[in-house]
């Protein structure tokens, strides 16, 4: 495709503000050796917008013109303030730049309810994205201390690829990795044009290989059942099964629980658990910063 005027100003403008940002800045490493270009490279924007490094460079080329998603993903990684994000969406021609931001969700009354009520047994509410928008303490004593997590990085797939005690925590890490990935890709169908949703998947696709593989895959799975074995530091080896109940109230939430047989090994394990966390101070909740 020959160059448009409209298209090399498009592409242009995509390179100046790549070339203000800093990998630091992004949430990206820093590499230790010396950049070859200011800011960002290519294949680091590529990646932080869920687009392959060629699209994107055909794009800076001025050869490949760009759909709505494409450049509200573009927007968010390239961090553009919104006269810049109405300028790239005119180049475009496109009618509007601002995608639709989805107010952080609040946990249903019926289901926090539900968690005070199930002190014996781990429960989470996940939310959009996986997004784990509520637990109750032996949840926080089996995973992880959910409160101790800024509330924008609280998201399941997140904490299970960053955190490094997760590749302890669960005997086959990399099976639950893979199926939260296609998890996760089912969540991408459903919000398409999330710029959080697009934000995870480019953060998590430029610090992780087995990510980046796995999201490539395209496989998918539903938040549904399963059995998983942990490898817990107070509570020893638990084999637990978990099942998900979708809230009626609000669809986009969901209870996830642990359960085992009664008088089995783990059973007998989270009572310990549970003993134990009764005793263990909780974290402040903290805020999105």
């Amino acid at each position: 495709m020959s160059p448009t005027p409209h298209l090399n100003e498009l592409g242009e403008f995509l390179k100046a503000r790549r070339a203000e940002l800093s990998p630091r800045v992004v949430g990206l490493p820093d590499s230790s050796g010396p950049r070859r270009v200011a800011g960002l490279r290519r294949e680091e924007v590529a990646q932080l917008a869920a687009i392959s490094t060629d699209y994107y460079t055909r794009l800076e080329q001025g050869r490949m013109p760009a759909s709505a998603p494409v450049l509200q993903a573009l927007a968010e990684a390239l961090h553009l303030d919104d006269d810049q994000r109405r300028y790239l969406f005119g180049l475009a021609g496109k009618e509007t730049g601002r995608p639709r931001r989805r107010p952080l969700q609040k946990v249903q009354p019926q289901l926090r309810r539900v968690l005070d009520d199930l002190t014996s047994t781990p429960a989470i509410v996940m939310g959009r994205r996986m997004d784990v928008i509520a637990w109750n303490p032996l949840a926080a004593a089996l995973i992880t201390d959910f409160g101790a997590i800024p509330e924008k990085h609280r998201n399941y797939v997140r904490i299970l690829f960053t955190d490094p005690a997760m590749r302890t925590l669960y005997a086959d890490w990399k099976s639950v990795a893979r199926t939260c990935v296609a998890q996760l890709r089912m969540a991408a169908a459903k919000y398409p044009d999330d710029p959080r949703l697009t934000s995870l998947v480019g953060e998590l696709s430029v610090q992780d290989a087995d990510f980046r593989k796995w999201w490539a895959a395209h496989h998918v799975a539903m938040l549904s059942v399963g059995t998983k074995v942990l490898d817990h530091p107070v509570a020893g080896e638990l084999s637990l099964d978990w099942d998900t109940l979708t809230a009626s109230t609000d669809p986009d939430q969901q209870l996830v629980v642990w359960t085992a047989e009664v008088g089995s090994p783990t059973h007998d394990g989270l009572r310990i658990l549970a003993s134990w966390a009764a005793g263990r101070p909780q974290s402040v909740t903290r805020p999105a910063d």
